[in-house]
């Protein structure tokens, strides 16, 4: 019996990594992301259909489509993706699932362990090896996100308007990004996707390591990831500590660091669960 084709998705706000698996061949194809709080049905149909299916190779039947996506812990965000996948494709078994049952899949596979994203935003569960366990609540980019790519460049733009930064940072930042105050509070306040936007001055962090005000808003912002998310769980002194996204991957010292701080089990530090998903499902 010929292997089932299949896609796999690892979706963030920001951008979104697909992997076509066909019994051992794999094909990585890349979106945007893919945010079903901000974007209607027709928005995530319209990326489905005018960015990913372009990328298809000619005449590709896909038999099973897995979408691990932000924000689809959500039932009612979690069909919307799904109403979107079965538009587009029809004829395939599609599943929707929110994007820490991805990551605690890619990071522990079928071993227990501590998943969390570190990305545009943040988010965190205990996986019992079968499923999440516990996951304490993510509140999102206004009210949490601690640790995230959103948090930490909200972090930015506060140390900047309030003039904080010293002068030498203050012109870097005048240097790389060129906008005022003005076009910050319209972006935050006005424009679709304001999370996007945060996240993309946490940039400026990594340019500038070794300045005690970077290396403090990055220690701080990630103590309060630890201190708000992981110690929530009993078991982060017992298991494996897991981390992926695109925070965790650059600033895996100040991670590092943390975890022989508080004397926590360090696991992998990966910057997507990709690989560890086309493990999983090659396993189906």
């Amino acid at each position: 019996m010929p292997a089932k084709t299949k896609l796999i998705a690892d979706s963030g706000s920001t951008k979104t990594e697909w992997c076509l698996l066909n019994g051992e061949n794999q094909t990585t194809i890349h979106t945007q992301g893919v945010s079903p709080y901000f974007q209607t049905l027709e928005q995530i149909a319209g990326i489905f259909s005018g960015e990913l299916q372009p990328q298809l190779p000619a005449g590709t039947a896909i038999d099973e489509v897995f979408f691990y996506g932000t924000g689809c812990a959500s039932p009612i965000n979690s069909q919307k993706v799904l109403d979107a996948l079965n538009a587009v494709f029809p004829n395939s078994a599609n599943e929707v699932q929110h994007d820490l049952m991805g990551a605690a899949r890619g990071l522990c596979g079928r071993s227990p362990g501590v998943a969390s994203i570190l990305g545009t935003g943040s988010n965190s569960c205990y996986y019992n090896g079968k499923e999440i366990e516990k996951n304490n609540p993510g509140l999102g980019y206004v009210l949490g996100d601690e640790g995230s790519g959103t948090f930490l460049g909200k972090k930015i733009l506060q140390y900047y308007l309030y003039h904080t930064f010293d002068d030498e940072l203050r012109f870097r930042f005048d240097q790389k990004f060129n906008v005022t105050k003005d076009d910050i509070l319209d972006n935050v306040y006005r424009q679709p996707l304001p999370n996007r936007y945060l996240a993309s001055f946490a940039t400026f962090l990594a340019e500038n390591r070794g300045h005690f005000m970077i290396e403090n808003i990055l220690e701080d912002g990630l103590n309060e990831f630890f201190f708000n998310h992981i110690y929530k769980y009993p078991q982060s002194w017992t298991v494996p500590l897991h981390f992926t996204g695109s925070i965790a991957w650059y600033y895996k010292d100040v991670l590092e660091e943390l975890c022989q701080l508080y004397e926590l089990q360090l696991g992998k530090i990966i910057k997507s669960p990709m690989a560890g998903l086309v493990a999983y499902h090659q396993a189906d």
